[in-house]
């Protein structure tokens, strides 16, 4: 049994929320780029060139890409051949809470009844599974609110279909516009329970852009069906118009019972901030 000490945690999650808040990870990056060379629509040209732009400047200057740093959205992952020599859920707060502090981040988190700040900008998140293995992997996401404002989750019946899935998935992002800062990463969560669907549409976020979901034919075609339409809106970057609303849909699914239907969608903004690393 390899043993983790509880402060290597803590450093590396500091290290990890500070990273995603400075910058943007290479396939966004190049997603952006491609998506400028081929928009058509001037103004919306300008505004991804500005997107990018932005990432540039942060990355630099060490700036952080959006003055919404977050909240901390933690995916952990801890094999069966490791122990960690403390409580890691703990460990893992603290290093938010550092990464936070020492990176002069601004912190998001509030009491949601007294609406007083924490102050550390912690409790995180923190979504746990069970692996084989000597290591821990740990996916974090730092979620503003802008976007994920405009999240939605509706539990159809199975009588309705693939055709209100879409009109659903569309609906809301028409309803976001360009409230949560496009381009967005759409993540789409089907099936499984209430629960289940939204963090499934949430985890589809780390995925990369250029992952296509291949092993899941019926899943990868919906992603496309789900991106034409979306793009179709005329949104555009920031809201300016033009083909680019959307640089991806992201859809994953479990099996759900007979008589329901649930789906979430969670949006993503043109700064998608994520990052993995595995101890």
């Amino acid at each position: 049994m390899r043993i983790i000490s509880p402060e290597l945690v803590t450093s590396r999650t500091a290290e990890l929320v500070s990273d995603c808040n400075y910058f943007l990870p290479h396939d966004v990056v190049n997603a952006l780029k491609e998506a400028a060379e081929n928009e058509e629509d001037k103004k919306a040209k300008t505004m991804l060139y500005k997107i990018i732009e932005n990432h540039k400047t942060a990355k630099k200057g060490v700036y952080p890409l959006c003055q919404d740093t977050g909240i901390s959205v933690i995916f952990l992952e801890v094999g069966n051949e490791v122990q960690v020599d403390g409580d890691i859920y703990r460990a893992i707060n603290r290093g938010v809470e550092q990464g936070y502090e020492k990176g002069f981040l601004r912190k998001s988190v509030a009491n949601p009844l007294t609406r007083i700040n924490t102050g550390t900008n912690t409790p995180a998140i923190i979504h746990t599974s069970l692996i084989k293995g000597p290591n821990i992997k740990i996916s974090a996401m730092t979620k503003g609110a802008g976007s994920e404002n405009k999240g939605a989750l509706k539990m159809l019946s199975p009588a309705d279909g693939e055709a209100a899935i879409m009109e659903f998935v569309i609906d809301t992002v028409k309803k976001a516009g360009a409230s949560a800062c496009p381009p967005y990463i759409v993540g789409v969560g089907i099936g499984g329970d209430m629960e289940t669907c939204a963090l499934l549409a949430k985890k589809s976020l780390l995925r990369s852009v250029n992952d296509f979901n291949g092993g899941d034919k019926n899943a990868l075609k919906l992603e496309k069906e789900l991106l034409r339409g979306i793009n179709s809106l005329g949104i555009g970057p920031l809201g300016f118009g033009g083909r680019t609303t959307a640089l991806a849909v992201k859809v994953e699914t479990f099996p759900c019972h007979i008589a329901s239907l649930p789906v979430a969608v969670c949006i993503q903004c043109h700064s998608a901030r994520h990052k993995t690393i595995t101890i």
